[in-house]
């Protein structure tokens, strides 16, 4: 499994569909705030704008865009600049349209040409689960002609998508959803291959000496990892592989192998009854002592207690 997969996979990447719009103008909807999830709006036919910081330009989203919210703030749809100032919160534009969860949320003057459907939902992931990648993104991406940036494919996807959100048939619900995970991983590698190359930690992901070994670790992360074998994956001396990860990744390359280890455990920890010791070994430890010292550095927690608490809870 490549490594952008290997991540997504861990964190238990999901998509919701909430609807596709017909918005005719004018029109303005504040979208508040949703905690751990990134929104996401697919500008399907016709064209809004997007305010998600106040003290910024909106980002204008054109037939064929695709924004995603990285962290879920608030922000606010809509048509133009001058109808802006006339928001309405979307509880009340949910409530107003009277949409049922079928079709399309239709909301805004009748009988107007401008018209804008888009395709919003969010993507989750699972709980306690995180990376630095998904953490460095920006507060939005904005990917302009996505379908054509992401492939044809991609753009029968989206089409796809729009059709089977729309649909009654039998299936278009389930068909809808799982579609929408493949946008999050496309948008996601778009995003790491175009504007995201030069950013902290995704530039370490677009670095083919650094990928590789990101990827060896990520297959391998239980082998005993030592920065010589990291830089001779990485076809590099050890001196200019250390100074560039930590450069591209804010991390130093044994960091971030300890990171990716505790984030595997405290899944493994939740999810399966493998034993502790068994555990310790998956992730590169040969004692269970020495697993537990760093599990509990970095979560203030003994493995065993976490392991109690999440079967509680």
């Amino acid at each position: 499994m490549d490594v952008l997969s290997d991540i997504l996979s861990h964190m238990k990447l999901s998509g919701t569909l909430y609807f596709r719009t017909s918005f005719t103008s004018p029109w303005s909807v504040r979208v508040p705030a949703y905690e751990q999830v990134s929104r996401f709006h697919f500008a399907h036919r016709g064209r809004c704008f997007v305010r998600v910081a106040p003290d910024q330009p909106p980002a204008i989203l054109e037939q064929g865009d695709l924004i995603i919210i990285t962290r879920g703030a608030a922000h606010t749809l809509f048509c133009d600049l001058s109808s802006e100032s006339d928001v309405v919160l979307l509880d009340r534009v949910v409530e107003e349209s009277g949409f049922t969860g079928r079709g399309a949320l239709v909301y805004g003057m009748l009988g107007t040409n401008h018209e804008t459907q888009l395709l919003c939902g969010h993507f989750a992931f699972g709980e306690n689960t995180s990376h630095p990648l998904i953490e460095s993104l920006p507060d939005y991406i904005h990917i302009r002609n996505y379908g054509e940036v992401a492939g044809a494919w991609l753009d029968s996807t989206i089409n796809i998508v729009g059709a089977e959100s729309g649909s009654k048939q039998m299936g278009s619900n389930l068909i809808a959803l799982k579609m929408t995970e493949i946008i999050y991983a496309q948008a996601l590698r778009t995003y790491l291959n175009g504007e995201g190359t030069d950013l902290p930690v995704m530039a370490g992901f677009a670095d083919p000496n650094i990928s590789r070994t990101l990827s060896a670790v990520h297959e391998k992360p239980e082998f005993a990892w030592t920065l010589n074998e990291l830089s001779r994956v990485a076809g590099m001396s050890r001196t200019a592989f250390i100074e560039r990860f930590t450069q591209k990744m804010n991390s130093t390359p044994m960091a971030y192998i300890t990171l990716w280890r505790m984030q595997l455990a405290k899944v493994a920890l939740a999810e399966s009854e493998l034993a502790i010791v068994e555990l310790a070994k998956s992730v590169g430890y040969q004692s269970e002592a020495a697993f537990g010292r760093v599990f509990k550095r970095y979560f203030d927690v003994a493995p065993a207690t976490y392991r109690r608490n999440q079967r509680v809870s």
